[in-house]
């Protein structure tokens, strides 16, 4: 199965742990919206998108990414997977969704999205910051070995039959 996790960590590099996490039982490899290739992406089986949270929505690098790929069903790849990942001070809120927006602006561009993970994180915001930010040890290991099995599973539903 090849895999690739397409990640944007800005504040304090919680995402990319948990990307990086996530990259070994994949063995996939962890790049940002600039440096994915897109030739990589469409030969991948699965892909990951994840970011930080920032003011209740997914990083603006990751959506315009996502936005600018091309929408439609693949023929010749029907069973391209993906997953959304993000690390947030705050629980997603169901009245302000930010891992929905981007499972359905995937789905338009022809991926069947197999899942999201999500996980609480350091968090310097504004008013947090005042406190010296919440979250303060987040993500821990319980996080990261969350952050694991999610993949485990991921990759354990995408081997081939034997």
């Amino acid at each position: 199965m090849k895999a690739v996790i397409v990640c944007v960590s800005v504040s304090h590099g919680n995402t990319l742990r948990i990307a990086d996490t996530m990259a070994r039982p994949l063995g996939a490899k962890v790049v940002s919206p600039e440096e994915a290739d897109p030739g990589e992406l469409a030969a991948a089986d699965l892909v990951g998108f994840g970011s930080g949270v920032f003011y209740g929505r997914l990083h603006p690098r990751l959506t315009d990414f996502v936005n600018a790929l091309p929408t439609g069903r693949r023929p010749d790849r029907p069973d391209v997977r993906a997953f959304v990942f993000a690390t947030s001070g705050l629980p997603e809120a169901p009245v302000i969704p930010y891992t929905r927006p981007l499972v359905r602006r995937l789905e338009e561009r022809g991926f069947a999205v197999d899942g999201s993970f999500a996980c609480r994180a350091l968090d310097t915001w504004a008013p947090f910051r005042l406190l010296g930010g919440i979250n303060k040890h987040r993500p821990d290991a319980d996080d990261l070995s969350a952050a694991r099995t999610f993949a485990e599973r991921l990759r354990d539903r995408g081997a081939p039959s034997t």
